[in-house]
């Protein structure tokens, strides 16, 4: 393999992986969430809009858990290049 081909395959297994720890996070924030008593707070919680926004939530919640992580992974790597 060539430094093309190595640096493509490398990409995509680094996107591969970073798709995977969203997905695990916003699962794991959907199920948190459930535990929250949306329907206190909500005119109609049964309504397909309440579903709706307990999607987005989860989704916003857990991308930024995700990406803390990915970060997190990144900075610990470039800390390598300090020693």
């Amino acid at each position: 393999m060539d430094y093309v081909e190595k640096m493509n395959s490398s990409m995509g297994m680094n996107g591969l992986l970073n798709i995977f720890i969203v997905l695990i996070c916003i699962v794991f924030a959907w199920w948190a969430l459930q535990e929250l008593h949306l329907d206190k707070i909500l005119k109609k919680p049964k309504s397909t809009q309440s579903k709706v926004l307990q999607i987005l939530l989860a989704i916003a919640l857990g991308y930024q858990v995700a990406r803390f992580f990915i970060d997190y992974f990144l900075w610990s790597t470039w800390l390598s290049g300090m020693f």
